[in-house]
């Protein structure tokens, strides 16, 4: 009889375990449920604002950022002053047609030396770039060695009948420079720092 005494006060044991078990499941069941429901909406809501950046921005950002890379070739022809600047700009353009297709050969074209320019037109340099250190020159930020090798490049391009007619005049301005007394250009030994 201690037996089935022991017996069945364990299985009465088991029982009142199982149904607390049970009890707790269904409220934590329950409880995770409410908080499905509500933390339903909130990833509904975040799904929703993903949704709308992922269609409206993500596109923009990237047309923008294929546009930047697509016009670097003209960006570094115009800083190195490549002579064929406008052509390269054209190059860039036409690749972003044909969907950057053209955009390397822009991007060498951009970083090669232009040597047929050169023996073309006597200078490897764009128009800008006379125009610019002609100013300098005008300004007194030049030395004198500077402006004889500025005004040589403009003779051996005047001399090949390639010098548009604004350098033709800076040319002009140059040599009423050197010529003028008094002028704000170093001279060479004062450019060394050396005193005289």
């Amino acid at each position: 009889m201690k037996l089935q005494s022991e017996l069945s006060s364990r299985l009465h044991r088991r029982r009142r375990v199982s149904v607390a078990a049970r009890a707790i499941v269904l409220a934590c069941g329950l409880g995770a449920a409410r908080a499905a429901l509500a933390n339903e909406k909130m990833v509904d809501t975040v799904a929703d604002v993903l949704t709308w950046v992922v269609i409206v921005m993500v596109p923009v950002i990237g047309i923008a950022v294929f546009w930047l890379v697509h016009v670097l070739p003209e960006r570094f022809a115009e800083k190195r002053h490549h002579p064929q600047t406008s052509a390269i700009t054209t190059l860039c353009l036409l690749s972003l047609v044909f969907g950057g297709l053209l955009w390397p050969f822009a991007w060498l074209w951009a970083f090669t030396k232009p040597v047929g320019y050169k023996i073309a037109y006597g200078t490897d340099k764009h128009e800008t770039f006379f125009r610019e250190m002609g100013e300098k020159a005008k300004g007194g930020g030049l030395l004198h060695d500077e402006i004889e090798h500025l005004k040589s490049e403009l003779d051996a391009m005047a001399d090949r009948g390639a010098l548009p007619p604004g350098l033709k005049q800076l040319r002009a301005e140059l040599a009423q420079l050197q010529a003028a007394p008094g002028t704000a250009v170093p001279a060479p030994s004062q450019a060394a720092g050396g005193n005289a």
